[in-house]
């Protein structure tokens, strides 16, 4: 959405960058940090900082500062209202029932897939879990099986901006870096309608993705298997699962 710069409010966008500069990998920050993060001078990003902080939304010792459990508002607010969620949770409980593995719906966001909703927990209690695979946890688009499918997705103009926007970074062995085979690699995606990625975002993690797309047709979401814990076949990945992630999102299409 764009709007009128009469309507734009600048203090508010400055105050969310160094709130989204928070994440996974930096989860504690002082002012030079949070500066070089949100693109502010030192003395901006740390008066946003002591606001965030005096509002409740970061905590801190000082010196540095980190995200206190009023931001938890935004993202329960988000899963109690959003319709996606809620129509997606009792099919990825039931595929996780069935199959004992973790399954997930993602959208994206950026350069990162956010995960929205998430099976329960059906595993072998021995069973290895990916990092970071939680509710509302945020990976990179380029290395996912669901950031590939929702990037195919995209109308190719769409898809070319966002390539030129988002660096590869590579996070694995695996992961790939050059612009020209992701690109390779998304074209396959949209002819398949699926996605198989193998140990790109994470050694020991493959995943297996396929659209959600609305009665109009358009993709909402993605759907996705993860495994972790050992190194599976992807025919056999394909053949045991992809049928249930197919009939899976046939099911939910009218419920998006």
């Amino acid at each position: 959405m764009t709007i009128a710069k009469a309507d734009f409010i600048e203090g508010i966008a400055k105050g969310m960058a160094v709130l989204e500069s928070f994440d996974t990998e930096r989860q504690r920050l002082n002012a030079t940090l949070a500066a070089e993060r949100a693109g502010l001078t030192r003395a901006a990003a740390r008066r946003h900082l002591l606001t965030l902080c005096h509002l409740g939304y970061l905590e801190t010792d000082g010196s540095y500062f980190w995200m206190a459990p009023k931001v938890l508002r935004f993202s329960g607010s988000y899963l109690a209202s959003s319709r996606l969620p809620r129509a997606l949770q009792p099919t990825l409980n039931r595929l996780a029932a069935q199959t004992q593995q973790s399954f997930s719906a993602v959208v994206l966001d950026g350069e990162e897939v956010v995960i929205v909703a998430r099976s329960g927990s059906y595993g072998a209690p021995g069973r290895v879990l990916a990092y970071g695979l939680h509710l509302g946890a945020r990976l990179p688009a380029h290395a996912t099986s669901t950031g590939r499918v929702l990037l195919a997705a995209m109308a190719p103009a769409g898809f070319n901006q966002w390539l030129q926007a988002h660096p590869l970074h590579r996070l694995t062995p695996h992961t790939l870096t050059q612009t020209r085979a992701l690109r390779q690699r998304v074209v396959q995606v949209r002819k398949d309608d699926f996605c198989f990625a193998s140990e790109e975002h994470e050694i020991g993690v493959q995943a297996l993705a396929v659209p959600l797309r609305d009665m109009q047709g358009r993709t909402v979401a993605a759907l996705n298997v993860v495994l972790s814990g050992g190194r599976y076949d992807e025919e056999a990945v394909r053949r045991d699962l992809l049928p249930l992630l197919l009939e899976a999102a046939r099911e939910v299409r009218s419920l998006l």
